[in-house]
């Protein structure tokens, strides 16, 4: 078979998201949604803070009686409020977090006070109403806090929390098969003859979905035969996605494709122009998702980053699924491209991105260090230190 041309990675990345609608949404606990995305926006059922109260430590008093003395009547502390209203020459103790008494308005500092007994004076500065949190100053009730497709993450679960919300509406997270292929491929990394490569592409797609995945189900090494695949193949049915590495380009041993459309899948496109990672291919049968993967580990979590975490994503309910990406400085010249989109395994430095040496797409020590992929478009010219490039931050090393 001829194989069709390529098409452009805007295009697949487009093409695979508008077939992937979001999976049915659940109701859970905040606390047991975080990392999930949310299926409906979270308002605010009371205000933050629902009163005013002490941004300091120090005294309380009423916002024009700024002169002093002040007779000292009682404390405030936090979720002990003081039960009277202030007067003018009066003041009250106050602890940071703590609710502002009645009428008022202003806080002397405690490093400010000089206190002889209960009688108060301003050591230095003078009562003053910016260190008081007005009511409401970081949410209202009823105001739209979190809107749809947004993550859950733990500064917004406490956020979720403190607007008076105990349960979110979520999407549900997929579940996944990996199955990599290859007759080259050994199960047992100890155990390695010279012709053959330890597998190491199934366990790497698996860390890499396990954030966004509610299961995720390896199987192989499976060999390059069709009755083989077909066997793999059937374990996989009910999974909402099913992704697989290696056997997706033109080989004679390539059998991926032909397999998956005896199996009765529906092959929606084949071959991006992209480097490395041109083989990819996306298949849907009934309402499964499938990827097929290069099988040079480089080609594999490169189109796994571009096409296998954005299709768990939208599964899920993100409202962006895509790759975070970022424009910085060169810190080194690259060469030009050639005729396909170029993503390079690159660093994060201060004061921009350095591409790494080795970028061979079977070069795993180079991967292991890359926090960052370079895009390059297809036929740029050779880029000197300083120029802009698109980057994208990749999760693994600490980015997000």
């Amino acid at each position: 078979m001829t194989p069709p041309p390529p098409i452009a990675l805007d295009e697949a990345q487009a093409r695979l998201l508008a077939s992937a609608a979001p999976l049915p949404s659940e109701t859970l606990p905040v606390e047991q949604a975080l990392g999930r995305y949310l299926a409906a926006p979270v308002s605010a059922r009371r205000s933050q803070p629902a009163a005013d109260l002490s941004a300091m430590d120090g005294y309380a008093m009423r916002v024009e009686d700024q002169s002093g003395p002040w007779h000292i009547v009682g404390e405030s502390a936090a979720g002990h409020p003081f039960p009277q209203t202030l007067r003018t020459g009066e003041a009250a103790r106050i602890s940071t977090g703590a609710l502002m008494p009645e009428g008022a308005g202003a806080v002397l500092l405690q490093e400010e006070a000089l206190r002889e007994g209960e009688l108060l004076r301003a050591a230095g500065g003078e009562p003053s109403p910016r260190h008081v949190r007005r009511a409401g100053f970081d949410f209202r009730a009823g105001e739209t806090l979190l809107h749809l497709g947004t993550p859950l993450t733990p500064g917004r679960v406490a956020l979720v929390l403190a607007s008076g919300n105990a349960q979110v509406e979520v999407g549900r997270t997929p579940s996944l098969t990996v199955l990599d292929s290859g007759d080259e491929l050994a199960a047992d990394p100890t155990h390695c003859l010279p012709h053959q490569i330890p597998a190491s592409n199934g366990a790497m797609l698996a860390a890499m979905a396990a954030p966004f995945t509610s299961q995720v189900t390896r199987l192989g090494p499976v060999p390059d035969t069709m009755e083989s695949l077909l066997a793999a193949l059937e374990q996989a049915e009910g999974h909402d996605v099913l992704v697989t590495s290696g056997g997706a380009s033109v080989g004679d041993h390539d059998l991926v494709r032909p397999a998956l459309e005896r199996w009765g899948a529906n092959i929606e496109f084949w071959r991006v122009s992209l480097k490395p990672g041109k083989p990819l291919l996306v298949a849907r049968r009934g309402r499964q998702l499938i990827l097929g993967l290069p099988g040079n580990p480089v080609s594999s979590f490169i189109t796994a980053t571009l096409f296998l975490l954005p299709l768990l994503r939208r599964l899920g309910g993100s409202g962006q699924p895509l790759p975070v990406s970022v424009s910085l400085p060169l810190l080194e010249p690259l060469p030009p491209t050639g005729d396909r989109l170029e993503f390079l395994r690159a660093r994060l430095a201060p004061g921009g991105v350095v591409a790494l040496g080795q970028q061979d797409s079977s070069a795993l020590c180079s991967l292991s260090v890359a926090d960052a992929l370079i895009r390059r478009a297809a036929r740029s010219p050779a880029a000197p230190t300083g120029e802009p490039v698109n980057v994208i931050l990749l999760e693994q090393n600490g980015n997000a």
